[in-house]
């Protein structure tokens, strides 16, 4: 890079000009939607992010230490209870021992391990596609994927309701984007009628959706694709490990899975390490394994966290009691809630969404319940439609567990006053 100091570049200087940093002392103010700053939060003893907690060790299943104390861990995406199994740490220890801590390149050069290749064939077997690809975060998969895939001329048909990642992958590529109304089919069929007839269509959706659990229209999504000669990208983060016959997902469980072109998953859920892949034909495999610069120019994923996957899958291939139990424990929590006169979205996953619509007593209620020992998740719009204290069930809760969640909130809420009546807008 070059500069030019001509005459005027000293008088320049002393002119007033915006502070680049402006935006961080002013970060959380209402301006925006924002609830309050952080350092506000703090103040008032209300601030929930960033909670640091402790090894979990000699802890029973589902607890996890917070300073000097042991809380309920109803905030954790480890949905089949595999992060603290035996034989995932054992795996995840054992490869270190034989590779070593990382893998120092990319995978495009020296960075490729054979476990490795081993993961990705059975990845790709396990979804049905006839080969995987693996990227060091779920982030990375789904932005890396959708901006390496597609370009001017494609057309993203995406879900209202899309998760950050897949939101800024869309913005990176350089297809034309359009959104359909949240799992609304009738709107997603004149979104593809209005395509081009020479666009390439991608249809971009999540099988269950983060933040409020509900569960994709997946049949009709494949059928309007057929329809239209659209291709299919289904990311199943929350979906995989948890529902269909043999775990692979929301698309399986709803007899679509040969049918979803490109299947998206993350390790950092019910494979209990960290990481995402895609599944799809060879071809496509092929072409983004050799362009995708997110991939391309990104180190590997290192041995111990490729072992532990690969621990995981085989687990949710031999325990499929894991993924009924906790199904049967998150509709056992929908069910005691609305007893309770909490307004529970519907849903059939292990996110149970609880509306609490006023932000502060959100994070009153959270703060609440960590003091007296339940760890939750607050969510605040724009993530959700609502604002929402969101649960997650695994399958090390018990139905004392349950029984304990729901008579603590109730007492948290009540000695909070938080009107229970109150039910979120259309």
């Amino acid at each position: 890079m070059s500069s030019d100091a001509g005459s005027g570049a000293s008088s320049q200087a002393t002119l007033a000009r915006p502070d680049l940093f402006e935006k961080c002392r002013n970060y959380g103010r209402m301006v925006g939607g924002y609830f309050m700053r952080p350092q506000d939060a703090k103040a008032l003893g209300l601030y929930t992010y960033f909670e640091v907690f402790g090894p979990r060790e000699g802890l029973p299943p589902g607890e996890i230490r917070w300073g000097d104390r042991t809380v309920l861990m109803f905030g954790s995406n480890d949905y089949l209870d595999l992060i603290n199994h035996p034989r995932v740490k054992e795996a995840a220890i054992e490869a270190v021992r034989r590779y070593g801590s990382g893998c120092s390149g990319s995978r495009l050069l020296n960075g490729t391990l054979d476990l490795h290749v081993r993961l990705e064939a059975e990845l790709a077997a396990f979804v049905g596609k006839q080969a995987a690809m693996t990227f060091g975060t779920g982030f990375q998969t789904n932005y890396a994927t959708l901006s390496g895939l597609t370009e001017k001329g494609d057309v993203l048909v995406c879900d209202h309701n899309l998760h950050a990642s897949l939101v800024e992958g869309a913005l990176r590529s350089g297809a034309r984007k359009v959104r359909f109304r949240h799992n609304d089919m009738d709107h997603l069929e004149r979104c593809l009628r209005a395509c081009a007839p020479d666009e390439r269509i991608l249809i971009v959706s999540e099988s269950v959706f983060s933040m409020e659990g509900d569960v994709a229209d997946l049949r009709n999504t494949v059928r309007l694709a057929k329809q239209y000669h659209a291709r299919v990208f289904v990311d199943e983060a929350h979906g995989i490990g948890v529902f269909g016959p043999t775990g692979a997902g929301v698309a399986e469980q709803q007899g679509v899975l040969a049918d979803v072109d490109i299947v998206m998953g993350t390790f950092s859920k019910s494979f209990a390490s960290v990481g995402g892949f895609i599944a799809a034909d060879q071809d496509v495999i092929e072409y983004l394994r050799h362009t995708t610069r997110g991939f391309v120019f990104s180190a590997a994923l290192p041995p111990a966290s490729v072992a532990a996957v690969l621990a995981a899958l085989q687990i949710i291939r031999e325990e499929p009691e894991r993924r009924h139990r906790l199904l049967r424990t998150a509709q056992r929590l929908r069910s005691e809630l609305r007893a309770r006169g909490f307004w529970v979205y519907d849903g059939e996953t292990p996110i149970v969404p609880v509306v609490i619509p006023n932000e502060l007593d959100l994070f009153r209620v959270v703060r609440g319940l960590l003091e007296e020992g339940i760890y939750v998740n607050p969510v605040l719009k724009p993530a959700a439609s609502q604002n929402l204290v969101r649960i997650s069930c695994t399958a090390a809760h018990t139905d004392e567990h349950v029984e304990r969640l729901v008579e603590t909130l109730g007492r948290v809420t009540q000695r909070l006053n938080i009107d229970l009546s109150a039910r979120p807008s259309a």
